[in-house]
């Protein structure tokens, strides 16, 4: 089976991200900058804020990180996405999820110029993807594509299956595998038969959820199986699907840690280069 490692396709395409920002800011006298805003202590997000910063580091991004209290006025959060809007510094933003309970969601989100959106999470970047012409596509998911395409997987023609109907993974990662031509089918919680459905796909890309929630049993020999999910038990990280049961049964698959996860921030850096390429 082959371990098809994100982190080393994240480690190449941040290297041409750098190249790229480097070139930018030699034009436009400025580097790429993106803006993270996250309210509370949740500490798995502080981890991921601080895994962001390190990256625009890394690439030579300015990062601008916004640490807002827990008992922070929706207001008060919503005024300070206006302010990183009207930030010439800020290329791309966004808002760390999830929020404290106190707080919409929808419309915090609703308040981030679609110009700036990083995450592809507004309602307008989400609509331009499903109408085949997005402005930024959503990072989890363009991840794995660029994992299936480092490995030379064939996307075209194959029978593609999402587990999971999120609108942040399942619902856009359908539709960027149709984008490049697969034939798709989501099964979610109130599928009926799901394993057979799972049992009969070429590709499959896991976000369910739920830890070691399928196996073997559940994919067809030889398939590709992409784990998108990533859960801290007692004996460690885990993602959706139970790894070690695949070594003598898929073609290939992705790890947990190591896989989708290092992709993500990676496509968040992409989309940030590439709104800062469209302000002009």
């Amino acid at each position: 089976m082959i371990v098809m490692s994100g982190t080393k396709v994240a480690a190449k395409i941040r290297k041409q991200i750098a190249h790229e920002a480097a070139e930018f800011s030699n034009r436009r006298g400025r580097a790429p900058g993106l803006a993270v805003v996250i309210v509370g202590d949740d500490p798995a997000s502080h981890v991921y804020v601080k895994n962001k910063i390190k990256a625009c580091d890394e690439v030579g991004f300015r990062s601008f990180h916004h640490h807002l209290p827990t008992d922070t006025a929706e207001t008060k959060v919503i005024e300070r996405i206006h302010n990183l809007t009207d930030d010439p510094n800020v290329d791309g933003m966004l808002v760390q999820l999830p929020l404290p309970k106190h707080l919409s969601s929808e419309r915090i989100l609703a308040a981030i110029s679609p110009l700036k959106d990083a995450d592809a999470l507004t309602i307008e970047n989400q609509g331009l993807l499903f109408a085949g012409r997005p402005r930024v596509k959503p990072c989890t998911p363009a991840g794995v594509i660029e994992i299936l395409k480092h490995y030379d997987v064939p996307i075209a023609g194959q029978n593609a299956v999402v587990v999971g109907r999120s609108a942040i993974v399942g619902r856009p990662m359908a539709q960027l595998l149709l984008m490049e031509d697969a034939t798709v089918t989501v099964v979610h919680s109130k599928t009926r038969d799901m394993r057979a459905i799972t049992q009969s796909a070429d590709i499959v890309v896991v976000a369910a959820g739920k830890p070691r929630f399928l196996g073997a049993d559940d994919f067809k020999k030889d398939s590709v199986i992409v784990d998108v999910g990533i859960h801290r038990l007692f004996d460690g990280l885990c993602g959706d699907v139970r790894f070690e049961e695949l070594r003598a049964f898929a073609r290939a698959a992705t790890p947990v840690p190591g896989g989708v996860g290092p992709m993500t921030i990676t496509m968040l850096l992409q989309n940030t280069l590439q709104l800062a390429k469209l302000r002009g």
